[in-house]
């Protein structure tokens, strides 16, 4: 087409496509610079997100790094109820991580019955972001802890104490690291005892941390299981047991904090207090004899005897100490208020801490020794035990016949869930079944035992006869009233049971059961059953006078070894003696009574450095902002 005027041609259908071209390359920017800038979006949006999740990430793990520190802080502490009540508020602290921060806070939450439930709270942050970690702790439980599974043999030696052949341990059993050097295994098998719970150890299975492994040979033994690098329990740190004791005294009544005084006359320092629990009309009770009199047998070597106690105020030593042989009470105890019965809910207190209490239990502490049981038979000789109680020592406790909670017991004799009734022995010292044969004595005979002086005040003169004797397996000993030697395991000593030895204003005081036609012949029961939680922090749990060589020697029911039953808990810093394999003493069986998970006031005794999350205890969340 050819424009007239101006002379030029040009051709319509060439500038519609250039045209058209125009259009969509426009177009495609358009599409492009759209999908640029959603790809941007989409960008920032993923870069947006990531740093959000990682910020969100941080914090979580900040607030949990700030729980763990929480709880390692705890673990470190003494005594977690008296660090909270001194302080008289939460406990807080910090904690720096990369990228982000954290503050957690431990207070008291509440008492599960009469164990402590503490709350941690630990909030991390990181950027805009906090998370929150909220966890209720209890101090963790097992049902037999060990300081060591060792036994004294003199001032700094031990040695290996056997798990053996028929023994049935039913409780949850921790072992603290022995820290030998070479490191070998440190819990020792002989047979095939049963362990019908779990197993933890404080050391490591293998030698070195990452040596052999020690425990091969026994690891099938453990048909529930076994642990290894756990906290070790605090028992044996002299310290610590003091303090929870002291606190028990605080938080005792002034009417049940007892102070037995010695007297000259018996030439001993085991002054004691009696406990005798009966039920009568259906209500708990406990007859309280004050001032009691121990008289005391220790034998004169080291290597005579198995009853050592940890020496007061050293790391490592032990001291042999005065095993019970007879005791006496005061003439006038009951005119003079010495000895009464009161109900075991007269002795019930509560504990507080910033307005959180524990429910009631009943709590006696004794700044000496305890003696529980008597002569009494309202229980086929039993010592029957009605509410919740706990009996507190500085010094020793002598149990003297079978102690058993009233109320429902399964089929199996364990004290019921459904069951109120729990008792609670803390020693400094130690917890051990007397020997009832000591305090035997054979008029004419020729294994004569130190007899108490006013009951035999006919016989005078001296005593002799052979350790290990005829008379029920019974040794011989010097009643540490008189002056007594033991050499060669004959006892022989001016041990007069004239009236210069009888003592004034005292009467004996019979414990066990009668065997014969002498009020000093007495006998435990077989089996003999202890149904309590233990915390012994002055040496171990057992029995006394087990004999060792040719010392000693107990005085069975039959035969040579009667069998001791034991439903509850047992802490011990080490362990004590309570029978030789198929000789003398007991064999053992030992069954968790884990009704003591919910705790005996004031609840805190127990000493394991590890805290774990109560059942569903545990929960965290984010914090919007």
């Amino acid at each position: 087409m050819k424009n007239k005027k101006s002379g030029f041609t040009y051709n319509s259908s060439c500038c519609t496509r250039k045209g058209s071209a125009l259009i969509l390359v426009t177009v495609g920017m358009v599409v492009l610079s759209t999908l640029g800038l959603g790809m941007l979006a989409l960008a920032y949006g993923t870069r947006h997100n990531a740093i959000k999740i990682k910020n969100e990430t941080i914090s979580m793990l900040a607030a949990e790094a700030g729980y763990e520190q929480a709880v390692f802080w705890m673990s470190q502490q003494k005594y977690m109820l008296s660090t909270l009540h001194k302080a008289k508020s939460d406990i807080t602290g910090e904690l720096s991580v990369p990228q982000g921060t954290c503050d957690y806070k431990i207070g008291l939450f509440s008492f599960a019955g009469s164990r402590p439930v503490y709350r941690i709270v630990s909030n991390g942050h990181s950027g805009s972001f906090t998370r929150t970690v909220d966890v209720l702790v209890l101090q963790a439980i097992s049902g037999w802890d060990m300081g060591m599974c060792r036994v004294p043999l003199g001032s700094t030696s031990t040695a290996e104490v056997y798990f053996a052949d028929k023994e049935i341990i039913d409780m949850p059993l921790h072992i603290n690291d022995y820290g030998d050097n070479p490191d070998n295994i440190d819990i020792h098998i002989k047979g095939d005892p049963q362990f019908l719970q779990t197993v933890s150890m404080g050391e490591s299975r293998y030698s070195g941390g990452g040596g052999y492994d020690k425990y091969y040979s026994v690891m099938s033994t453990f048909d529930e299981g076994i642990c290894f690098d756990q906290p070790d329990n605090r028992i044996t740190d002299q310290d610590i047991v003091k303090d929870k004791i002291e606190r028990f005294e605080d938080s005792t009544k002034d009417s049940f904090c007892f102070k037995p005084q010695t007297d000259a006359q018996v030439n001993v320092n085991n002054a004691a207090l009696q406990i005798e629990f009966f039920v009568e009309n259906g209500i708990g009770k406990i007859r309280i004899t004050d001032n009691c009199q121990v008289v005391g047998h220790q034998q004169n070597s080291d290597s005579k005897t198995y009853d050592f106690k940890i020496k007061a105020g050293s790391s490592g030593r032990y001291e042999r100490y005065d095993i019970y042989g007879y005791h006496y009470m005061p003439k006038d105890a009951e005119a003079t208020g010495q000895r009464f019965t009161v109900d075991v809910e007269d002795t019930y207190v509560t504990q507080s801490f910033g307005g959180v209490e524990s429910q009631l239990g009943g709590q006696i502490y004794v700044d000496g020794n305890v003696v529980i049981g008597g002569d009494k038979t309202e229980h086929n000789g039993d010592q029957l035990v009605k509410g919740r109680i706990s009996i507190v020592a500085t010094g020793n406790i002598w149990i003297a016949d079978s102690v058993i909670l009233d109320g429902p017991h399964d089929a199996d004799g364990k004290p019921s869930d459904d069951n109120p009734n729990i008792l609670g022995l803390v020693a400094q010292g130690v917890i051990k079944v007397v020997d009832p044969g000591i305090s035997g004595y054979s008029d004419g005979g020729t294994n004569n035992y130190p007899g108490p002086p006013e009951i035999e005040s006919s016989s005078s003169g001296s005593s002799s006869g052979s350790s290990g004797g005829s008379s029920g397996g019974r040794g011989g000993f010097g009643g540490r009233g008189g002056s007594g030697s033991n050499s060669s395991g004959n006892s022989s000593g001016s041990n007069s049971n004239s009236s210069s030895n009888a003592f004034n204003g005292f009467e004996y005081a019979p414990v066990g059961r009668s065997d014969g036609s002498k009020i000093y012949d007495r006998v435990l029961p077989d089996p003999t059953i202890v149904e309590a939680a233990l915390t012994v922090g002055g040496g171990g749990w057992g029995a006394e006078n087990v004999q060792r060589g040719s010392y000693g020697g107990r005085k069975e029911y039959s035969g040579s070894q009667d069998e001791l039953i034991l439903r509850g808990t047992i802490t011990e810093s080490i362990r004590g003696v309570v029978g030789l394999v198929g000789g003398d003493g007991y064999l053992k069986n030992y069954y968790f009574d884990d009704r003591v998970l919910e705790g005996i006031l004031p609840g805190d005794i127990w000493l394991q450095g590890k805290y774990v999350p109560s059942p569903a205890g545990w929960s965290d969340y984010r914090v919007s902002k």
